[in-house]
């Protein structure tokens, strides 16, 4: 059955405060209109909500089991509200744990700077948070998402120490770092394109993997070995001189950093933050 939602609230109020006045103060209507739509509610359920008495008003027995059901209803409506809300007020974003401690929380100062009333709160996760206010950053093969989800494509490049030598395999093999996927659908990292594309023999590196890009980054940095990654997770500690490259060409790769469905976000905060990693990234 349909009813008036405007007649419900103009009845749970008069119930709760025990006054057609009261509730139209409250309200900010008439008194009058808080009894038209009080009698339209009871035509309209076919029963009696209140005795009506000379000044006074006192809820029926249907009169005090519908205010107690409209009252806790209002009240759970409130509650939501005010979750709704605060969960408004900052922007959550999901994404790798690579991505999370390379690039986007190192970052997060400066982002502070520019836009101190955002607040943004990162986590690392797998699961595509399909909530209003969260922006999923996944990390995928190209020819599975569509274009208009991707935000950064991947190249991949050896890195390694700035005090490793300028040729650290001049004078033997030397570790090399890679990563074997948590998620066995996607395909191996490109490091066999990447040695055809710079002439260089396998039998130069010992392989050993992570299931992470960063413990590899970790490696190289501490001077144990060099690592082949994406270039958008060392960008920085190439910028800070804790990581270099040695001269050897990038290899494109099918990887790509995307949000899924990302036209969804169309509130000020999410497009702000949206354009904030648009930017970090490229």
């Amino acid at each position: 059955m349909q009813v008036s939602l405007q007649a419900l609230k103009a009845f749970e109020a008069a119930a709760r405060l025990g006054s057609f006045k009261a509730a139209a103060d409250e309200l900010s209507l008439t008194p009058t209109a808080i009894s038209h739509h009080i009698n339209n509610l009871e035509n309209r359920l076919n029963v009696d909500l209140f005795y009506r008495q000379v000044r006074k008003i006192t809820l029926t027995p249907t009169g005090e089991y519908l205010s107690e059901a409209t009252s806790n209803g209002f009240n759970l409506i409130n509650q939501a509200l005010a979750t709704v809300k605060a969960k408004g007020t900052a922007v959550k974003i999901t994404t790798t744990s690579s991505l999370a401690a390379l690039r986007l929380i190192p970052a997060l100062q400066e982002l502070s700077k520019s836009q101190p009333n955002l607040e943004v709160d990162i986590s690392t996760s797998e699961a595509i948070d399909k909530q209003l206010h969260t922006l999923p950053i996944r990390f995928g093969q190209q020819h599975n998402i569509n274009a208009d989800d991707i935000i950064k494509t991947e190249q991949f490049n050896l890195f390694g120490s700035h005090k490793a030598a300028d040729i650290p395999w001049q004078n033997g093999p030397v570790t090399l770092y890679t990563t074997k996927w948590k998620n066995n659908a996607l395909s191996e990292p490109p490091i066999k394109q990447w040695l055809t594309q710079n002439n260089l023999d396998p039998a130069l590196f010992i392989i050993k993997t992570f299931d992470q890009e960063l413990f590899g980054i970790q490696e190289a940095m501490a001077g144990s070995g060099l690592v082949f990654c994406s270039t958008t997770l060392v960008q920085r500690l190439l910028n800070t001189e804790l990581l270099k490259n040695f001269n050897t060409q990038a290899v494109e790769s099918e990887f790509c950093y995307y949000i899924p469905n990302k036209q969804r976000f169309q509130t000020r905060d999410t497009r702000l933050v949206l354009e904030w990693i648009e930017g970090l990234l490229n």
